[in-house]
């Protein structure tokens, strides 16, 4: 193959391999190539299937050259997030505990088959997709390709080290409270959470019913559209899923934002933000505008209850997965991971059913002093520098708990309200870690979040940009 993966992204590849410009054999066999290369470096698989790959390589190239073609995905190299499941083969959900094969291939797995992609493996994950900072005692650190020494965020971290690192075009996570979002942040590629009931959870690892949301890790916003494309819908297995039209995301994408109105969020939950990261989103905030869009501060105070309430949500849950673990006899469990479970216990059935009874109503609410004002809001994706290493490995606990409260307080009302939030990476602060920022939207509003973010990617190359590896 004579282009480098390395100046592919998952839609440039999809345009090629239409055109016969090279196989998906060929592509296949080169991120294998790259694979074997990195993944000593960087642990950002579990498993990594070639024979798998190849043979369905092979069976794409022979639909193309038949005139089958599945859709821009039809041969591209993709990977998920070792929490969907594979008939035949193990779904580790980030611990060895588990090793009875899978009776069925998770939905979101299944639509990407049928679009043609080839998968490449299973990604690494923090251990029962507890914490975000990408260590895991079962399967050894995935490190982060920008600077060894610093945390990759999670739980979905190798979704976002395999995107970064072109080792995989596209990767599929999930995100509870931010674990989508915070390793595209920390990664420097671009994540969604998608509306809740956009994709469906069916085969999938759960840690909250309430909260989860499986999304699409990428290069690009175009990238990320034509996965979102390929897996969102109804799903009669999953109760969650909506039977709301999937529009084209990757259709008419803008080179510019005139008349786009963006909020960029001030105040609580927004304020405090680190210098450093302030900075950067100041610069893209002037992008945004060069491009046409008319910007206006917003308070968004339905933010702030929406993060406790996502807490208080949560927390039960996750306990009572916890628990259902432990009864099966499931016992090889971290102590920190363990330690999420009590925490559950202490909340009131009376507080967390009116957690979930005060959604709906303030869901509205958000929706209307929102985006009855603005098309898109714009907000941090991370509430600092990307931590290192050491930082979260320390036994202050109260220094950890304010780390990961600076990150989740920025990011977690949108898994409590279900509202689709964009993270787009925006360039590197001092100690020349990635960062980036959020974009928001009312339900099912991801297409304005993807032309936004197409559209600020044309103007600006942070997520082209290559670690040294």
């Amino acid at each position: 193959m004579d282009v480098p993966v390395t100046e592919l992204t998952l839609a440039t590849a999809g345009a090629a391999l239409r055109r016969g410009d090279f196989t998906s054999r060929s592509l296949t066999e080169a991120m294998l190539e790259r694979i074997a290369e990195l993944q000593p470096k960087l642990n950002c698989y579990i498993s990594v299937e070639p024979d798998r790959a190849l043979e369905m390589a092979e069976g794409a190239d022979r639909e193309m050259v038949s005139g089958r073609w599945r859709g821009p995905l039809h041969g591209v190299p993709l990977a998920h997030k070792d929490a969907f499941d594979r008939k035949g083969r193990v779904t580790s959900v980030g611990t060895s505990m588990f090793v009875e094969p899978a009776a069925v291939t998770a939905t979101a797995v299944r639509r990407l088959d049928e679009a043609g992609a080839v998968n490449l493996g299973a990604l690494h994950m923090d251990e029962l997709a507890a914490h975000g900072y990408g260590q895991n005692r079962h399967f050894g650190p995935c490190m982060n390709p920008w600077h060894a020494g610093y945390a990759i965020g999670g739980s979905s971290g190798g979704s976002g080290v395999s995107v970064v690192s072109r080792t995989a075009l596209g990767a599929l996570g999930g995100d509870t409270g931010g674990s989508v979002r915070i390793p595209a942040a920390m990664c420097g590629v671009t994540g969604l959470k998608p509306t809740l009931g956009r994709i469906s959870l069916y085969g999938a690892a759960r840690r909250s019913w309430s909260a989860d949301h499986p999304g699409p890790l990428a290069q690009t916003a175009e990238d990320c559209a034509l996965m979102l494309k390929a897996v969102a819908g109804r799903d009669a297995a999953d109760s969650i899923t909506r039977d709301v039209p999937v529009p084209d995301y990757a259709a008419d994408l803008p080179a510019d934002l005139k008349g786009v109105r963006i909020g960029i969020g001030v105040g609580a939950p927004f304020d405090g933000v680190h210098a450093d990261v302030a900075r950067l989103h100041a610069d893209a905030v002037v992008v945004l505008r060069d491009l046409g869009a008319e910007t206006v501060e917003l308070e968004t105070p339905i933010a702030v209850l929406a993060n406790d309430l996502q807490q208080t949500l949560i927390k039960p849950e996750i306990s009572m997965m916890m628990s259902t673990l432990l009864n099966r006899g499931f016992t090889d469990i971290s102590r920190e991971v363990l330690g999420t479970q009590d925490e559950g216990y202490l909340v009131p059935a009376t507080r967390y059913l009116e957690a979930k009874a005060l959604r709906a109503p303030l869901l509205e609410e958000h929706v209307r002093d929102v985006f009855g004002k603005v098309d898109v809001l714009f907000t941090p994706a991370l509430g600092g520098p990307v931590p290192t290493v050491e930082e979260m490995a320390t036994p202050d606990v109260a220094a950890i708990s304010a780390r990961y409260r600076a990150d989740l307080r920025v990011i977690r009302f949108a898994n409590y309200l279900g509202t689709p939030a964009l993270s787009v990476p925006c360039g590197f602060t001092r100690d020349g870690l990635p960062n980036g920022f959020q974009l928001h939207g009312p339900p099912f509003g991801e297409k304005r979040l993807i032309d936004a973010a197409h559209a600020y990617q044309q103007a600006t190359a942070w997520h082209a940009r290559l670690p040294p590896l």
